[in-house]
């Protein structure tokens, strides 16, 4: 009986010493781009600090917090480092379905139209056949957007259907985005979206058609493509977990500048012009949690096509 009533007090000890995680992240970057146009040559070499801090509130929620510090090493804004409160965020169940609120990433047509930072609530409810919905502010730093520039990707609302049928997976959504780049800026665009992705062994392969309708004031942005398509080919991948571990990854993009806000890729879109080219690389786990990313971007303005960019990009991730 003793050792029963010990059992269940160090339990009950062990579950609240276990309330409150942190974990983190270090990337070390070197990225060289070769510009043509009005594209200008130029190079990056930093270090982004991640510390994430992750609290249990119950059975159902969580919380999760992020701080980070960038460290400029080389390139325009050498000797340059900010630190800042990055993600502020709760996660938990409502009934059946999954939310999520607060400033948290968002990852929109499997990014993209969308891939960063944002201010907002999703709702997610299914398993196999899964329907999302979301709304609230982008936050990432747009600079320009056809002719006008600003910092904000606008207020956003939207959602999306995936279904799972085994090794095929299916996703359409649709996004609306409002006042883009600035308060009333009177920049919005709808964003429709159909994609699928299938695995075969060790590749898989994926592919996205995007439709956008950009306005400004209420007139079209008639200078700007209003869709696209974007194919991706993968084999394995690297497993932070596995040393030893790697793969390799391609893709290509022609994607109109009406058909996404903050793009995933780590090529140049060309401040939303539109752009089109591909992108190759290789991951590799050097020892574990330590996975190294080398790749190559060639791609062009869909706006001005005398604009060209090729980036080789490489980093090391570790994670603790």
């Amino acid at each position: 009986d003793e050792l029963d009533s010990l059992g269940v007090r160090v339990a009950a000890l062990e579950k609240k010493s276990d309330n409150v995680k942190i974990t983190g992240e270090a990337r070390f970057r070197y990225a060289d781009s070769k510009g043509k146009g009005n594209v200008a040559d130029s190079y990056v070499g930093d270090l982004r600090s991640r510390i994430w801090i992750t609290g249990q509130v119950n059975d159902d929620w969580s919380y999760t917090g992020m701080i980070q510090n960038i460290q400029d090493f080389a390139g325009d804004y050498k000797g340059d480092e900010k630190t800042d409160f990055q993600r502020a965020y709760v996660q938990g169940k409502l009934g059946g379905m999954a939310v999520t609120a607060g400033r948290y990433n968002a990852f929109f047509a499997d990014g993209n139209i969308y891939d960063n930072r944002a201010d907002g609530v999703e709702l997610s409810y299914g398993d196999k056949v899964k329907l999302s919905l979301a709304a609230g502010k982008a936050t990432d730093e747009i600079t320009k957007l056809y002719v006008l520039e600003g910092t904000t990707g606008g207020n956003y609302a939207g959602g999306a259907l995936s279904a799972d049928f085994g090794a095929v997976n299916a996703t359409a959504g649709y996004y609306n985005f409002k006042d883009i780049l600035q308060k009333d800026s009177g920049i919005d665009n709808a964003i429709w979206f159909v994609g699928a992705g299938t695995s075969f062994g060790d590749f898989g392969l994926n592919a996205m058609y995007l439709k956008g309708d950009a306005s400004y004031q209420g007139h079209d942005l008639d200078g700007l493509d209003d869709d696209g398509y974007t194919v991706g080919l993968t084999w394995k991948g690297a497993e932070a977990a596995k040393a030893g571990s790697y793969g390799l990854f391609a893709n290509y993009y022609d994607l109109g500048g009406q058909t996404y806000i903050a793009h995933t890729t780590d090529a140049d879109t060309f401040d939303g012009e539109g752009f089109k080219g591909y992108g190759v690389g290789a991951n590799y786990t050097v020892a574990k949690n330590m996975v190294f990313t080398a790749a190559y971007y060639d791609t062009k303005s869909k706006l001005h096509s005398s604009d060209k960019d090729k980036i080789i990009w490489t980093d090391l991730t570790i994670t603790f």
